[in-house]
């Protein structure tokens, strides 16, 4: 079982955050909590794999409690909760670690999907939120030249796949956008993560944005 811990300071958002994630038949909501000063404590109690995080809550910094998670030995994929309204936190909690941005309301069968990529190490962005992140994440600098650069080492096809991970697209997603099977499409994204440097979905998508390749 993939063991998840929400931290949301909306009751009716970690109901249903639960409801969906428990109803998976893999996944386990193990914790939760609505305070960010008690979800460090709470992760090593309960050893979660994933760990959905609002990126703001009332009583503490979304931004305070990812840095005490990713200060745990072996920490788990955190994913921050957003609204359509990205913030400054943005940018700040991809620098801290952060391993993807999902929106509050994602579509049930789109959010259990992203909790098991992150179980597996991938990072999630999900796709209500993607220009909104990338565009929050450069900071009205697109660091143009060094971007196109690793860009430029790309084939048209690895283009066209990064083009779709910026979109917040999944493997499957592309696979039947572009009409390639699941795993010719991980082949190709593990190319592109190789070439440019990336170390996961989130910053491919941030390259390919500061090179002009998506808006």
């Amino acid at each position: 079982m993939i063991k998840v811990m929400l931290a949301d300071d909306e009751d009716l958002v970690r109901s249903g955050l639960r409801m969906i994630l428990n109803s998976s038949g893999d996944i386990e909501v193990v914790a939760e909590c609505d305070d960010g000063h008690l979800v460090a404590d709470l992760a090593r109690q309960h050893r979660p794999h994933v760990v959905l995080l609002d990126i703001r809550m009332r009583s503490s910094d979304g931004l305070m409690a990812l840095r005490r998670l990713r200060a745990i030995p072996d920490p788990p994929k955190i994913a921050m909760l957003t609204t359509f309204d990205v913030d400054e936190y943005v940018s700040e909690a991809l620098r801290l670690g952060a391993s993807g941005f999902l929106l509050k309301d994602t579509e049930p069968e789109q959010l259990v999907r992203a909790v098991r990529d992150l179980a597996l190490g991938g990072a999630v962005l999900d796709p209500g939120v993607a220009a909104r992140v990338l565009a929050a994440v450069a900071d009205g600098e697109r660091a143009a030249e060094p971007a196109r650069r690793l860009l430029a080492s790309l084939s048209e096809r690895e283009r066209e796949v990064l083009v779709l991970i910026g979109q917040g697209m999944s493997n499957a997603e592309i696979g039947g956008t572009l009409h390639l099977s699941e795993a010719t499409v991980k082949g190709y994204v593990s190319s592109v993560l190789g070439k440019i440097g990336a170390v996961n979905r989130v910053q491919a998508a941030l390259v390919a944005f500061r090179g002009g390749l998506i808006a």
